[in-house]
């Protein structure tokens, strides 16, 4: 590829010229956003260690009380991409938080979307624009874009969730800010996954009308994902189990920024994912294992971790247990890939 010019070829006083008139020469800087081929990647193959990362979490808790935090949370910062950037990937943003026994994280909304994947606790619900969804082990919960969410623990022990956003794309596009709100009154007894979408393939349709543009179902229960990923692997005795987590109205992902799924590898089994442009993260619910990108060096982990992976990249999952499946939740920007056109 033909050499271009660089910025020291240009005399000193043209260029401070162009400083003064807020312009840049394209040419010196044009590999560097236009690489060959594979564009540069800055998303770093890395795992959090939930046992390392959890008795911070306990002491941010007495550190610092809920009013004085809002949102007590310690964010996954990927190094490659700066850690005061708070991104996981190029448009995810990831955290840890606490809610101790008796505490209530106020009600709020915002414009990034959010989903909590629930780690460790009992005893807690969120409340989405007065419906209350239950808060599991390995639940998908949705709180999206404008809608008010408040979180309480009436339980004993802490509870820990996973917030995954796409906070970095909202606020590069100057679009990010939140609102606080009064305490919500609960207008269900219990979220929809009990009964209007308890079913695959099965939707309501009271007064022959049709849910909303955004999904209407707000919590996605562990337990019937992991079933179902069971079940398909009586079905299928090779290939990889994958599941996606959808809109039950249209199909549609949850968010037109983040495509969340659960993959399930059997025991003993390794696979390589089919490489794709988007950086991946992965949330460990159940199993112990090695993750490793383009064959380079593996990365250990084990239940309740979480890793982040780049795109253009083949990514190789191995379970390191022959007797027991792992299960995994994923998260990566293919909607917004496809929406782009470069997916």
């Amino acid at each position: 590829m033909q050499q271009l010019g660089t910025l020291e070829d240009l005399p000193e006083s043209y260029r401070n010229e162009l400083t003064e008139q807020n312009l840049v020469p394209l040419w010196p800087n044009m590999r560097a956003v236009l690489p060959p081929k594979v564009p540069s990647r800055k998303t770093s193959t890395l795992c959090w260690d939930y046992n390392s990362v959890r008795p911070l979490l306990l002491q941010a808790g007495e550190l610092t009380p809920m009013e004085k935090a809002e949102r007590r949370v310690l964010v996954l910062a990927n190094p490659g991409h700066g850690l005061n950037n708070m991104q996981a990937t190029p448009s995810i943003y990831m955290g840890l938080q606490l809610i101790l026994p008796g505490e209530t994280a106020p009600n709020h909304r915002h414009t990034p979307n959010a989903v909590r994947i629930i780690i460790e606790g009992e005893g807690a619900y969120t409340t989405v624009n007065g419906e209350p969804c239950k808060m599991e082990r390995g639940d998908l919960i949705l709180t999206p874009s404008g809608k008010w969410h408040e979180h309480h623990h009436e339980g004993e022990g802490p509870i820990v969730w996973l917030d995954i956003l796409d906070l970095p794309l909202i606020y590069q596009l100057e679009g990010s800010w939140a609102m606080e709100g009064k305490p919500q009154e609960n207008v269900l007894p219990r979220d929809k996954s009990f009964a209007d979408y308890s079913a695959a393939g099965v939707v309501p349709n009271i007064n022959f009308r049709r849910g909303e543009t955004d999904s209407p179902m707000l919590r996605y229960p562990w337990e019937k994902t992991r079933s179902c990923l069971v079940e398909m692997a009586e079905h299928y005795k090779d290939g990889l189990l994958q599941v996606s987590y959808v809109n039950p109205e249209t199909g549609a992902s949850l968010f037109p920024s983040i495509g969340f799924g659960a993959l399930m590898l059997r025991p003993g089994e390794t696979v390589t994912l089919p490489k794709r442009t988007t950086a991946c993260v992965f949330h460990v619910v159940e199993g112990q294992g090695e993750l490793s990108v383009d064959g380079g060096a593996a990365v250990a982990w084990n239940e309740k971790d979480t890793l982040s992976a780049p795109g253009y990249s083949d990514i190789t999952l191995r379970n390191g247990s022959a007797d027991n499946p792992v299960f995994m939740i994923t998260a990566d920007e293919a909607p917004l890939h496809r929406y782009l056109g470069i997916f």
